[in-house]
């Protein structure tokens, strides 16, 4: 059994229990352009709200990419992380989730659909198509998203948190980060591949501040990262510092391209979850392939993005098309 340890305290996640709660990417019920007669102009709106946005507030590309992640990685893509609660207790409050931004951007991308198709679009399709259409806003791939999404309606506090099915933490090493896909139906490629979304976004110091600071509860360092990065972090990031933001990709935080992995072969991967991807043969040779000429890294994270979207899909009469993402009919 492999154990890990968060904010939250010791836990062990026995391998067993993985082959019986995957979530199969299957995404039956799922296709390309699912509203073509029920809402023709639907991805056009949504792009088009998209790229208003991103005129004048591109730091929220990351976020909302980040968003469809962890919408698909808790229950499945079905809405649940846009639920509010009066009190506090569904996912969008969660620890995990508590810097995620751009809720207000998916509601203002709602709005624009239910003035032009009232009840048609889901709250879950459009995490999905808004994460396809931030990517492409920043010279990324563009892929065709299946759609086709019900909204699901739970949100708990509880699930992004659960030691066995919740979110990887940024910590992580690599065989949790691996058996934390498998969960969900998705390979180690597809590991590697949709990590390399980091090459968008910024991340709070907090999330990395041991490994500056105190990696081994000694006052050191993280031995596996660049000495010369480590003091070029310190001076943005202060011990304790809770609200500063670093780049993920620096230096090309605003362009999706494959930079990302170029600074993890330099030992200088910002979280230990991405400096995690070099500890195991099949990441790490992705890591090298992808800085090549050869690299197949766009047409790659497209493909997994397919794939993740297809996780745990309400479908058909399943669930509901809310009309307020964050509230349920």
């Amino acid at each position: 059994m492999a154990t890990y340890k968060n904010s939250f305290g010791y836990f062990v996640l026995p391998v067993m229990v993985l082959a019986f709660l995957t979530l199969q990417a299957e995404g039956q019920g799922l296709k390309v352009g699912f509203y073509e007669k029920s809402c023709p102009h639907a991805e056009k709106i949504v792009t088009t709200v998209i790229n208003e946005v991103m005129a004048v507030a591109p730091s929220l590309s990351g976020p909302l990419l980040r968003m469809h992640f962890h919408d698909c990685f808790i229950r499945g893509c079905d809405g649940s992380v846009l639920l509010d609660s009066p009190t506090n207790q569904s996912e969008k409050f969660s620890p995990p989730n508590l810097s995620l931004r751009g809720f207000n951007i998916i509601d203002r991308v709602k709005l624009a659909l239910e003035n032009a198709c009232p009840g048609v679009v889901s709250c879950a399709d459009i995490v999905a198509l808004v994460a396809r259409d931030v990517t492409v806003a920043n010279k990324g791939p563009f892929w065709e998203v299946e759609t086709g999404r019900r909204d699901v309606n739970v949100s708990l506090f509880s699930d992004p948190i659960n030691p066995t099915t919740g979110l990887p933490p940024f910590f992580a090493n690599i065989n949790l980060l691996k058996q934390s896909f498998a969960l969900r139906g998705l390979n180690t490629k597809d590991l590697v591949v949709l990590s390399g979304g980091h090459t968008i976004g910024m991340s709070h110091c907090s999330s990395f501040d041991s490994r500056l600071y105190n990696f081994t509860g000694k006052g050191d360092t993280d031995p596996s990262m660049d000495p010369n990065y480590i003091a070029r972090l310190k001076l943005k990031c202060k011990q304790g510092d809770q609200t500063t933001l670093a780049e993920l990709d620096p230096g090309s935080f605003k362009t999706f391209d494959d930079s990302y992995y170029r600074l993890l072969t330099k030992r200088r991967g910002l979280l230990q979850s991405d400096a995690a991807l070099l500890n195991d043969p099949e990441t790490r040779a992705y890591l090298v392939q992808s800085t090549s000429h050869g690299s197949t890294f766009f047409k790659d994270f497209g493909v997994s993005m397919v794939k993740m979207g297809r996780i745990g899909v309400l479908t058909g009469s399943q669930g509901e098309v809310r009309k307020v993402c964050s509230k349920r009919n």
